[in-house]
């Protein structure tokens, strides 16, 4: 069964049920804070840089997953533009209803209407549920990805 899910950008309010849907997992809960103001912050800034946008997917007036589409010109790959997702989540009483792919497939149109040709993320290497379902939707892990913390 798959519900019936409207993506859509995220408005100012629904800023802590993105964040609720962020530190549903162990690493979540790790490295999300509790002061929401940060939060705000970021999605102010999100709202004034063009390309990034905070999308959520709604049944009726509940958030129930979101994602962070930004698209980026670069001149690799014959100065292809691409989309960089991140924080890709479904409310776990939710999934296996084919909403996360559903979440992807609008990213995907997102991206193509953006004219972007990759679509691209990053995933911690403990996630070895969204690493299967990644390779299900025909994403391929074809780079090592590292990170620097400033």
């Amino acid at each position: 069964m798959t519900a019936a899910v409207a993506f859509r950008e995220a408005r100012r309010d629904e800023v802590p049920a993105v964040l609720a849907l962020l530190r549903d997992d162990m690493l979540g809960q790790a490295r999300e804070g509790d002061d929401f103001a940060p939060y705000l912050a970021a999605w102010e800034a999100m709202q004034a840089e063009p390309g990034n946008q905070l999308i959520v997917g709604m049944i009726g007036d509940e958030v129930v997953a979101c994602y962070q589409i930004t698209f980026i010109s670069g001149l690799s790959l014959s100065a292809a533009r691409r989309a960089q997702i991140e924080g890709v989540r479904v409310r776990p009483d939710l999934r296996g209803q084919r909403i996360g792919a559903a979440l992807i497939g609008d990213a995907e149109a997102r991206a193509r209407a953006a004219g972007c040709a990759l679509l691209q993320f990053t995933t911690n290497r403990s996630r070895a549920d969204a690493h299967r379902f990644y390779d299900k939707l025909g994403f391929t892990p074809s780079h090592i990805g590292y990170k620097k913390f400033l």
